[in-house]
């Protein structure tokens, strides 16, 4: 590999139109090396100039860097403009658009930087300096119908990396095509040293993150406040705000773990800040543990994730994505006095929420993945899960999943159990004996070569199982609405497609079991069923 001209010059290029000093001078020291005969150096230049980082539907994410294919103020500027322009195309120049921010590794100046593009452009801005939750910012476009909404984050991705997520005048994340209007927006913006900015003071409209505490209050449905829960946040800035959410609600004996309580880009005690990665809960539990807790509860690093920890015989343990979701979705119907309500999860979630609506005469939807869909799965909506511990308790106020929320209603649902002599735990053995026992598993195949992916994928479709661990199954091709493959059989399911964010092809799989001869054995049948199941996946994928 070799430097050549078209690379330098494209590199000097976006040097000169760098809005940020700081930025010119990272990389102006990466090409020199590069032109110096540096290997590494080279290939870093390459990757960093390699092509703009992708506008999918929940905006970008990538590490915090000099050059086009990074988070950098440049792109944020050029980001902005684009969305700026979208938003003219579509009727709603000149209005309010929301602007938050989480406490990332270059949040703030981003955060100025759409502020003051926005501004440049004529729209009026609500700012939500902070650092505050992503929900708040959802909440705050339908609060103050607003046309848009921005919030700096890159959610629970590794601490090297910012993110832009982009909300519609609805509070939804956009789906396709405005991916594709506003990606072609970017790439037709001017130089970034060219775009107009106009530098405004950075405040937060405190009136709104009220008023989105005041919503959240209201949601509890049970009368006991009586339930001691241990938190973290996990470095990110869901601490405080989750503590006054909950406060107002009537919950009081909660405390953080203090380890991990301020937010800290950093995220100093855990390897990936995401309370699904093995070992990222540990001091959580250890917390809950030594306070002898009745809930513990993670949030991810913006707070839109919630994650739930349980004493189960003595050992706590966090519950399965898919766990919490049947849990809060079965105590939301059971309070509920609307008629017709509509709960939904994806295609790769447990397929117990829909046993458990249809015992209570509730609607059901099975949506694609990703809250962008299963906010729009129709009328009627007053819960949705998936099982990437996404919840969305309250989706007529916050029209995504929301960590903060989703805790309060956790809350609402231990505090109830407890005062009945009852725990989450027995609930999940109620539900089991009701609709049989259900578990789920995922199996992960990541690539080095993205076109292998593709390949695996065409393969499956030319010649699909016709058996999986011993039952019959039928095919299914969702192609073109999503490249995704299901396989169904008798007590059992299979769904596989390629992962949205990283190189890998994911196999989402189920087993059902019957609650016939109690439910201890029918756990271990389904444990049984599911790991002879695991096992031909992953023959079958060569993961």
């Amino acid at each position: 590999m070799r430097l050549t001209s078209e690379l330098r010059d494209r590199t000097f290029r976006w040097i000169a139109d760098d809005v940020d000093p700081a930025a010119r001078t990272e990389l102006q020291q990466v090409l020199a090396q590069a032109m110096g005969g540096s290997p590494d150096a080279l290939t870093e230049l390459a990757d960093r100039m390699s092509g703009p980082l992708t506008f999918g539907t929940a905006g970008l994410r990538g590490p915090v860097r000099a050059g086009v294919n990074g988070m950098n103020r440049s792109v944020v500027v050029r980001t902005t403009y684009g969305v700026a322009s979208w938003l003219v195309h579509k009727g709603h120049g000149g209005g309010l658009v929301v602007v938050g921010r989480d406490a990332r590794t270059g949040s703030a100046e981003f955060f100025r930087d759409v502020v003051a593009v926005l501004t440049a452009a004529g729209f009026q801005v609500c700012q939500l300096d902070g650092p505050l939750p992503t929900p708040i910012t959802a909440f705050a476009v339908r609060h103050l119908g607003a046309v848009a909404g921005i919030q700096i984050t890159a959610s629970h991705n590794p601490p090297a990396d910012n993110g832009y997520k982009l909300y519609d005048a609805d509070g939804t994340q956009i789906v396709p095509p405005d991916d594709r209007l506003i990606e072609a927006a970017i790439r037709d913006a001017p130089a970034a040293v060219s775009i107009p900015r106009t530098e405004i003071p950075t405040s937060t409209r405190q009136d709104v993150v009220d008023a989105y505490y005041a919503r959240v209050a209201t949601l509890p449905r049970g009368t006991s406040r009586d339930v001691k829960v241990v938190l973290t946040p996990m470095h990110g800035v869901g601490g405080q705000p989750a503590l006054e959410a909950l406060q107002r609600a009537g919950f009081t004996d909660v405390s953080l773990v203090s380890a991990q309580a301020d937010p800290d880009p950093a995220f100093p005690t855990v390897t990936f800040p995401n309370p699904e990665e093995p070992g990222a809960a540990d001091l959580l539990l250890a917390a809950a543990e030594q306070s002898s807790a009745d809930l513990a509860i993670a949030l991810d690093p913006d707070a839109d994730r919630c994650a739930l920890g349980v004493n189960d015989n003595g050992t706590w343990r966090m519950l399965r994505g898919d766990e919490t979701g049947v849990l809060l979705g079965n105590h939301i119907l059971s309070t509920l006095g609307t008629p017709d309500a509509l709960v939904a999860t994806t295609i790769v979630s447990s397929s117990l929420l829909g046993s458990i609506a249809a015992a209570y005469g509730a609607r059901y939807a099975e949506t694609l993945t990703g809250f962008k869909w299963l906010v729009r799965a129709g009328d009627g909506l007053v819960f949705a899960y998936e099982e990437a511990l996404g919840n969305s308790v309250d989706p007529s106020y916050v029209r995504d999943k929301d960590g903060i929320s989703a805790a309060v209603v956790a809350c609402d649902l231990a505090a109830t159990l407890k005062a009945s002599g009852r725990t989450l735990l027995d609930v999940l053995d109620e539900l089991a004996v009701t609709h049989g026992v259900h578990l789920t598993d995922q199996v992960s195949l990541r690539v080095t070569e993205l076109p292998l992916i593709g390949r695996l994928m065409a393969q499956l479709r030319s010649a699909p199982p016709t058996t999986l661990a011993g039952v019959t199954v039928t095919s299914e091709d969702l192609l073109p609405q999503a490249d995704v493959l299901r396989f169904t059989g008798e007590g059992l399911r299979v769904v596989v497609r390629p992962s949205g964010t990283e190189p890998k092809l994911k196999a989402y799989l189920e087993v059902v079991e019957p609650v016939s001869s109690g439910l201890d054995s029918a756990r271990e049948t389904a444990r049984a069923r599911l790991t002879e199941l695991r096992t031909v996946i992953t023959e079958l994928l060569g993961a």
